[in-house]
């Protein structure tokens, strides 16, 4: 995983005599806070290179800092600072802020952290509320998760999510309002008609096909010809639906994409689950790759919760249905109607390991006569983070849950459809609450647990953060 860069103001008393008195203090605390958030491997601190005594000093370290590309900024105290300071920065940083008071009953950090928080709250700048010793594992952490949701919000700023297609099958939770967007995530949005798979797939080289579709008669456990929805032409159709989609969004600077597909492509050409399973993974026919968030059915508030999920953590994220609650077995059923990224079914980068549990079964007929594969397998044993954007009265919120995947019998797979893939999860949920608080059919997951970054996240840009269980 790549470092996370936080850059580091520490704010003081700018009395000239305070000032002097006070800045052996607020270095060693300074210091001390560096070192502590270093030593744990995953981030990289840009120190100011002034304790901060004016305005001007305010305006240009945050400014530069900002140039040096942070991806949030602390506000540290050591002693009490006078909170116009600390506001004109905050005014002046794009990047998310994060207010850190070092424990020291000798000087009244807290009180001058205190103080320019409020400062902030009255002029509406969001920002977080750390007090403690440097040190202190639970500190920290705290820092670390506010890192990871300010990488998430200053990476997502400036990227274009790519609708491929238009509303699919009526659903009104996979549509979005591109001003409200870029207005609350600073997110762009561009429309790219599907039948430009369709046309760019017939132009895709026959033999990198054909390498494509040697590696995956090599690779994947078991491929279940069946002379009608699955054929050797139906999957090298969405071989050729794959490399077209990766080249419209080459082509037009596509960060994350939501694809149609039914029913127009699902009836009449092939259904694009190959797409969605192996944009979504770290690795594709042509080696190891960066997981590229691909929604399905046109869902863009899914595809926009996936790449939160993916740019906060790096790792692949699925896409499914909570499809059903076994009571017998406390487990919860989600499942994708033909896909999701194969990196789950045995966690690993290395393709050979998920893929020999991977098995390509012939498309549900009735649902999609266009035919082609289905992606199925069972989802490996693991913890595990869901979320959801949602709207409510046009009003985005996010709930947020933690659960466990379980190993259940193969025969399992029989009870809903067997030729797509699941995941058997525990959660410490009731299926009423969940059926009742839900606001999609769709929910999306990445491995560990990562409930309090997501939190962290939706404070930062203004959404409502309902966590369950």
């Amino acid at each position: 995983m790549t470092l996370v860069t936080l850059g580091l103001l520490t704010f003081s008393d700018p009395r000239p005599t305070a000032y002097e008195e006070m800045l052996p203090v607020n270095l060693e605390f300074q210091s001390r806070l560096v070192e502590a958030l270093e030593q744990t491997g995953q981030v990289r601190v840009l120190v100011g290179e002034k304790v901060i005594q004016t305005p001007q000093e305010a305006k240009t370290e945050v400014e530069r800092l900002d140039r040096m590309g942070v991806d949030g900024v602390i506000f540290h105290f050591a002693g009490w600072s006078f909170p116009h300071l600390a506001t004109i920065a905050a005014r002046n940083s794009p990047s998310p802020v994060l207010l850190v008071a070092s424990f020291n009953p000798r000087y009244p950090g807290l009180i001058g952290m205190i103080a320019s928080g409020a400062s902030l709250d009255q002029v509406g700048i969001r920002h977080g509320r750390v007090w403690g010793d440097p040190e202190d594992p639970e500190i920290v952490a705290r820092i670390l998760r506010f890192g990871r949701a300010a990488r998430a919000v200053r990476r997502l700023r400036g990227q274009t999510c790519g609708l491929l297609g238009g509303r699919s099958m009526g659903m009104y939770v996979g549509t979005a309002d591109t001003a409200q967007w870029q207005s609350l995530f600073g997110v762009d949005l561009e429309h790219v008609d599907q039948f430009e798979i369709v046309r760019r797939s017939q132009e895709i080289p026959e033999d990198q096909v054909q390498k494509a579709l040697d590696w995956f008669k090599e690779k994947v456990g078991h491929i279940h010809w069946d002379g009608k929805s699955l054929t050797e032409e139906k999957l090298k159709l969405q071989i050729r639906s794959y490399y077209a989609t990766k080249d419209i969004m080459k082509e037009k600077g596509l960060d994350f994409v939501a694809v149609k597909c039914q029913p127009e492509l699902s009836d009449a050409f092939v259904t694009q689950c190959l797409s969605q399973a192996f944009l979504n993974d770290p690795y594709d026919m042509d080696g190891p790759k960066a997981p590229t968030v691909c929604a399905c059915e046109a869902d863009l508030d899914g595809a926009l919760t996936m790449q939160i999920l993916k740019l906060m953590t790096e790792q692949p994220v699925l896409f499914y249905d909570l499809r059903h609650y076994d009571a017998k077995d406390d487990v919860y059923v989600f499942s994708n109607c033909g896909s999701m990224a194969t990196f789950y079914a045995a966690r690993s980068c290395n393709p050979e390991e998920n893929l020999k549990r991977v098995s390509f079964y012939p498309q549900t007929p009735f649902y999609y006569p266009g035919g082609g594969a289905a992606v199925q397998y069972m989802a490996a044993p693991g913890k595990a983070t869901f979320a959801r954007l949602a709207r409510k009265g046009g009003k985005y919120w996010m709930v947020i849950f933690a659960g466990e995947f379980v190993e259940q019998p193969v025969e399992k797979l029989k009870e809903a459809s067997p030729e797509w893939p699941q995941a058997f999860v525990r959660l410490r949920v009731s299926p009423q609450t969940l059926i009742e608080t839900l606001g999609s059919n769709h929910l999306h997951t990445v491995a560990g647990n990562h409930v309090d970054c997501l939190v962290e996240f939706c404070s930062m840009v203004g959404v409502e953060a309902r966590v369950l269980g």
